[in-house]
């Protein structure tokens, strides 16, 4: 790929991330909103950025699944050596919630109630003088069986539990932290 292919890339997914997003966005009501900056090699570039041109998310769709209790479960990514939301990539023919649903079924075994949008993570790339951006959607489900079971057919998630404190190797700890603050404040 020449850098001028790369140009195009990378404006036709800023495109593809700005109406999604506004879809995603429109469709909800009460969420949090984030900005994310990585820097990232040429080709990590190119490859965020056909995947923000095909769904307009460079990370898939995640969800935050928690128990009235206030446990939120995370399962351990190998890849990244990080506890993590369950979540992943978006298949041609799924919205963001139905690949948040799916991801969580194959990465944790566990069926949730879905609320809604948690988190609307604006992802923005960089490489040099490239530039895009993707969103990260991120819903807010109840859990509805508790009991883990690994069945990710990637391979990369190794392990599933249920946190009340959210280990310090926890990928975005800060706003799942947010988010449980807000969801949980108004129950006293």
């Amino acid at each position: 790929m020449t850098l001028d292919e790369l140009w195009f890339l990378a404006t036709e997914a800023e495109q593809r991330a700005e109406q999604a997003y506004h879809r995603l966005t429109e469709r909800h009501t009460e969420f949090l909103e984030f900005t994310r900056n990585y820097e990232v090699s040429r080709g990590r570039f190119r490859t965020l950025a056909n995947r923000v041109s095909e769904s307009g998310a460079p990370y898939g769709a995640h969800t935050i699944v928690y128990r009235p209790s206030r446990e939120l479960l995370l399962v351990w990514h190998a890849g990244v050596d990080m506890w993590v939301l369950p979540g992943g990539g978006i298949q041609a023919d799924e919205t963001y919630r139905e690949a948040a649903e799916r991801e969580l079924g194959e990465e944790a075994g566990v069926e949730a109630d879905y609320e809604g949008l948690a988190i609307a993570t604006r992802t923005a790339i960089r490489c040099g003088d490239y530039s895009t951006w993707g969103v990260l959607p991120v819903f807010q489900a109840c859990a509805e069986t508790t009991t883990p079971t690994l069945c990710d057919p990637d391979g990369e998630i190794t392990d599933a539990k249920w946190f009340a404190e959210l280990p310090e190797n926890t990928r975005d700890r800060e706003q799942l932290v947010k988010w449980r603050e807000e969801k949980f404040s108004s129950r006293a």
